[in-house]
């Protein structure tokens, strides 16, 4: 049985995970046509180590056009940052898992190049997700329902393509002694964060069922013929609800 956090305990999450998304806009903002996804992504890590980060649960991932529905990634290695340049219009995402304090947080941005009305109307989607999930969690079957959103809304579900088919997994507090070991663009706190607790209870995959008290970074992915779209935060989830631990920054 998974305790709920007390307030000081989300507190901690909430701080880390304003910082990545400062550190994520800050950096979206700049990107400008001609950037590769290599320069915006060590950009967000160069940004989150100045402000106090030293360790990461996964590194900063940035995808660019195509890319941001996975478009030609067939490996792990393949998820990594590329020499990929961005054009005017096409949308990005931007997603990273800072741990900070002993707090790890797992943020996604998405945003676009200049003007992408397409990009705009998913996004407004986006929205009606991010409403509806605190709800929708307490019926059980979350990756589902999501999943049947989407498809019914004309989009591809792409958290199907990631490892596991994860549409979330489960935050902790660790130690503040981060390794900068990584593999490909993991840190090794991925691995062990989810591993020494029972993988498969911390994946929020399709064929979850288990125990939701607790604290989950979900992230819903649609794609389009020509381009993805997402949004990562942190959700609390208790016997008695669920509710997103923080509202400024979406």
């Amino acid at each position: 049985m998974n305790s709920v956090p007390d307030a000081e305990t989300v507190a901690g999450f909430r701080s880390a995970q304003r910082l990545a998304q400062e550190a994520v806009k800050e950096v979206g903002a700049m990107i400008r046509e001609g950037w590769t996804e290599k320069q915006a992504a060590e950009l967000v890590g160069t940004y989150l180590g100045d402000h106090g980060v030293n360790g990461f649960f996964h590194h900063p991932f940035a995808w660019f056009g195509e890319r941001t529905r996975f478009y030609g990634i067939r490996t792990y290695a393949e998820y990594s940052p590329s020499k990929r340049i961005i054009l005017p219009g096409e949308v990005f995402i931007l997603d990273v898992a800072p741990v900070f304090k002993g707090f790890i947080c797992d943020i996604g941005y998405t945003a676009s190049l200049g003007s992408n009305p397409e990009f705009q109307r998913a996004r407004a989607f986006l929205e009606e997700l991010r409403a509806g999930i605190p709800e929708w969690i307490l019926g059980g079957d979350l990756w589902r329902i999501i999943d049947d959103k989407i498809k019914e809304k004309g989009y591809e579900n792409i958290h199907q393509k990631y490892p596991f088919s994860v549409l979330g997994h489960r935050v902790h507090r660790t130690s503040e002694k981060a390794r900068r070991f990584k593999f490909w663009n993991f840190g090794w706190q991925s691995y062990w964060e989810l591993t020494s607790r029972g993988l498969f209870g911390q994946l929020l995959g399709p064929q979850f069922e288990g125990d939701w008290v607790g604290l989950w970074a979900i992230e819903p992915h649609l794609g389009t013929q020509y381009f993805g779209a997402k949004f990562e935060e942190i959700l609390l989830v208790t016997p008695k609800g669920a509710e997103w631990i923080d509202e400024q920054n979406w």
